[in-house]
């Protein structure tokens, strides 16, 4: 991992994690739009506008000043081999004092699914939450019918903690969660998950 104009830059086997920047509009909105049908069961109901290369920019913007607070990490998923956007990973909701705790969301495009690519991440993002992020506990929520989301989460070592209701609003209602959650007490079997500096 290294650092460029304060933000962080993480590397795993096959994947560079970084913050969007202005130049990913075309790649990002290609694989979004390609896989419309395929997440949207899964997320909020978007406007149109998401899209447009408008929003994107403020949020390359807000994203990029989330960072520099330590609030927010929403990293770009792309892989060495070809450099296009194939999904995304966020950090939000980061809290310090005696919480030391956030929360981790994703998605991928369909073409990109089941290859690996999202354990390979959460694995990279949560090793640099607990290292460098000084975070002690990460919580991630999904639907209980969205089975590979739960597979990934469980093969990454994050425990089941139950059901909260009606948690967040999906597809435009509002929807039970369950809940995962890994410890930093529980990261010995991540050592080495992230490359090392370059």
């Amino acid at each position: 991992m290294f650092w460029h104009r304060k933000y962080p830059v993480l590397h795993t086997q096959r994947l560079i994690l970084r913050l969007p920047e202005r130049a990913d509009y075309a790649a990002w909105a290609e694989v979004r739009r390609a896989s419309v049908d395929f997440l949207a069961p899964w997320g909020p109901v978007r406007k149109s506008a998401y899209l447009s290369q408008k929003s994107f920019k403020r949020g390359v913007f807000s994203g990029k000043r989330a960072a520099i607070k330590q609030i927010s990490y929403s990293f770009m998923l792309i892989p060495r081999t070809h450099g296009q956007v194939v999904g995304g990973i966020t950090l939000n909701n980061i809290q310090g004092g005696v919480s030391q705790a956030c929360a981790i969301g994703y998605w991928i495009g369909e073409e990109f699914a089941r290859q690996g690519y999202m354990h390979e991440a959460l694995n990279a993002v949560v090793h640099y939450a607990f290292s460098t992020l000084d975070i002690s506990r990460i919580q991630a929520g999904c639907l209980p019918e969205n089975a590979p989301s739960r597979a990934l989460l469980e093969k990454s070592g994050f425990k089941y903690e139950g059901v909260a209701q009606s948690y967040l609003q999906i597809a435009g209602r509002w929807r039970n969660h369950v809940l995962y959650a890994k410890l930093r007490s529980d990261r010995a079997a991540d050592a080495g998950e992230a490359d090392g500096a370059e």
